[in-house]
């Protein structure tokens, strides 16, 4: 049963491929093929297919190819994937987990809870608190990993729901507070979803931001980035950094080269598409970091670097992407590296394009 998936996998790629479908070359489920000025893309999770196309009569066409080859039946448009919603207009698409929510309130008994405006306090300092009563570890886990999932969707509860994550071996009364708290947050935000507004604007955009030594625990900073295709986030990321860094311009540099990282596999993707960028800029808001990224000499402040944070320099150099200064006050990844006040957190979550189904229009 192990090899099914494989094996599934094997037999229709080779259909795709014989019906002159071309493979991405990035993603390996990705299947796209060409009619002159028109063309279809297909996707493939397991044994379920996602298919699109700028003619519906390609879709009608493959929709017959793969009943006649195959035992399949056709949903229909898209609306329910893997616990996401979708929802299209004319304007544009919204993802959202509505009914996911409802469910996780419902089942861990949070569904009369009183609302939060935030998902986490602005002076929040989670730490291992040995003086805190343990709490139940199942609960705690079960918690942490749906919420999770749910940052699929909702990437304003991506920073809160990483950082109690961190204490599930050994979680405390403290942090199920937290954890909690983020839970009532929710009940108050339930229709929020990631709007993506239709555009011809296919251009790449990251922002990038660091928050030195934030972690109370081990004294290591948490980077963070979003990724914009045109006006639309596509990704985002908030994550502890490995290594322990001495300076503020050291943790911005780091949390450059992870956003760095992040948009030239976006890059690559998009050739899949026949779309193909060139200087990609990462908004920083430290200009040392910046700076450490355009000057190849070595200063005494910044030797001990890790020679794999280079990484972005060597990328700055070829002219794939660039470093572009951002004032702190329009830096979008702020919301992924530490808590906020409610009014910061709102003028991020909505440029962030985080809206409720009435906004999409």
């Amino acid at each position: 049963m192990k090899q099914a998936p494989r094996a599934w996998y094997d037999k229709l790629s080779s259909f795709l491929i014989e019906n002159d479908f071309a493979r991405g070359k990035v993603d390996c489920t990705l299947f796209r093929k060409k009619f002159k000025s028109d063309f279809i893309i297909v996707q493939i999770y397991v044994d379920d297919i996602i298919f699109g196309a700028t003619n519906e009569v390609l879709c009608q066409e493959f929709s017959s190819m793969m009943q006649e080859e195959f035992e399949m039946s056709m949903m229909g448009e898209l609306k329910f994937f893997l616990g996401l919603q979708i929802l299209q207009s004319d304007e544009g698409i919204k993802i959202h987990q509505t009914k996911y929510i409802k469910e996780l309130l419902k089942k861990f008994k949070m569904d009369d809870a009183k609302e939060m405006k935030t998902p986490m306090h602005p002076s929040s300092a989670l730490a291992l608190d040995e003086d805190s009563p343990n709490v139940d570890q199942t609960q705690y886990r079960a918690m942490i990993g749906s919420l999770l999932y749910l940052t699929a969707s909702r990437p304003d509860i991506m920073f809160s729901v990483y950082v109690c994550a961190r204490f599930q071996v050994e979680p405390r009364e403290v942090h199920l507070k937290v954890v909690k708290r983020i839970f009532r947050y929710l009940k108050g935000t339930i229709n929020l979803g990631m709007c993506f507004r239709r555009s011809q604007d296919f251009s790449l955009l990251g922002y990038c931001d660091a928050d030195y030594a934030g972690d109370r625990w081990e004294r290591k900073s948490t980077s963070g980035g979003c990724h914009f295709m045109g006006s639309c986030l596509v990704s985002w990321t908030s994550k502890r950094q490995s290594t322990i860094v001495l300076s503020t311009c050291e943790a911005e540099y780091v949390a450059a080269g992870q956003c760095c990282t992040q948009l030239l596999w976006l890059k690559h993707q998009l050739e899949d598409y026949d779309i193909y960028e060139g200087n990609i800029p990462i908004m920083c808001d430290n200009t040392a970091a910046i700076n450490l990224s355009k000057n190849p000499v070595m200063h005494s402040r910044s030797k001990h670097i890790e020679i794999k944070h280079h990484f972005i320099r060597d990328h700055v150099e070829k002219g794939d992407c660039e470093m572009e200064f951002v004032n702190s006050e329009d830096q979008l990844a702020d919301i992924f590296t530490k808590p906020l006040s409610k009014e910061r957190f709102y003028d991020l979550r909505n440029k962030l394009g985080i809206l409720s189904e009435n906004n999409l229009s």
